[in-house]
């Protein structure tokens, strides 16, 4: 009997470690465990009939038991590490694999723009200023010669906060701001955002600007001219062609807008520029006297030019985009163009 015992429990251990090589997962592996090695495993019952072995026989068939016993245990534990291990290296860092590039941010295409645009006129000796958004209707109109009932008013879809205070419609407020605290020479470009009731493919409520404002004795239009013909061909190409058109704005005279020859159809005609060759890109012309009466300048002693330039007209122009709204979509395949 004692041969018998000894028997079966090597048939034990070999079927249970059979058993434990096709085992794939952590359960079957604690079921083969409670069935074998458990409080009333096979294994263990086994072990339960030393009783009925003689005292002489007994040391052999325990020896057995404990072999089979600490074989299986030990089977059990080896497999255990190994899914362990298998399954972490599923969810570690492979460093034999090449690196993940972190996505970098980069500018919008209108900061692009208003940076290379105010670079330009730092080259040329102008300062930068910036001013509030939020303005007075004095400042906003009345100073830069918009009196009460001026039709000029009605050119400005304005934003009115109350009857004082407007989203500022223009930059051209920080001329007289700017002018109110610095005496001749005053050499300035003031870029910020503005506000106008207006929406389609070519305008938007919030847009931006880059204000130009030159005082200084004997200041002409030949100036406003040279400054003006260096901005476009730095920011456009050299051989850019441009002309002044007369116009009307309240606080110049003369005033003029600026035309460049077509960037897209180089001046043949196209649907950008209505078929004419020539694209308007900013507004301009001498400070009108009456305005230096604001701000105690002397007309007789000081004259000087101011212009204006709408950021997303010139950004439009120079990546040949073809609607303004695509500027604030926030869509990441435009934007990453950039």
């Amino acid at each position: 009997m004692p041969e018998d015992i000894k028997e079966k429990l090597s048939e034990l251990g070999r079927e249970a470690l059979e058993i434990l090589e096709k085992a794939d997962t952590v359960a079957e592996i604690e079921n083969l465990r409670i069935k074998y090695l458990g409080k009333k495993g096979l294994v263990t019952g086994f072990m339960r009939q030393m009783g009925s072995v003689s005292a002489e026989e007994r040391p052999a068939v325990g020896q057995v038991a404990n072999r089979v016993k600490t074989d299986l245990a030990s089977a059990i534990k080896s497999k255990l590490e190994a899914l362990s291990d298998a399954e972490e290296a599923k969810t570690s860092l492979d460093v034999t694999l090449p690196g993940r590039r972190h996505r970098r941010g980069h500018r919008h295409p209108i900061t692009r723009t208003l940076n290379e645009m105010c670079d330009i006129f730092i080259r040329m000796g102008f300062d930068i200023a910036e001013g509030p958004e939020v303005e007075s209707d004095y400042y906003n109109f009345e100073a830069l010669n918009f009196p009460k009932d001026h039709p000029a008013r009605d050119m400005q879809d304005t934003l009115y906060i109350n009857d004082n205070v407007v989203l500022r419609t223009h930059t051209s407020p920080m001329q007289i701001r700017t002018m109110e605290k610095k005496k001749p020479p005053v050499w300035v470009v003031i870029p910020g955002k503005t506000y106008r009731r207006d929406s389609d493919v070519s305008h938007t409520p919030m847009f931006h600007q880059v204000e130009g404002l030159v005082v200084d004795k004997g200041i002409t239009f030949g100036d406003l001219k040279g400054v003006l013909t260096v901005f476009v061909h730095q920011f456009f190409s050299p051989d850019t062609p441009l002309r002044f058109r007369p116009s009307f704005f309240p606080f110049t005279e003369p005033s003029a807008e600026v035309d460049i020859g077509c960037v897209i159809c180089h001046g043949s005609g196209c649907r950008t520029c209505g078929y004419k060759g020539w694209l308007e890109i900013l507004g301009s012309g001498m400070v009108d006297p009456e305005v230096f009466k604001f701000v105690d300048y002397d007309p007789q002693e000081v004259s000087g030019f101011a212009f204006g330039v709408g950021i997303e007209r010139v950004a439009m122009l120079k990546y040949g985009i073809d609607d303004l709204r695509l500027f604030f979509d926030n869509d990441l395949r435009f934007l990453k163009q950039f």
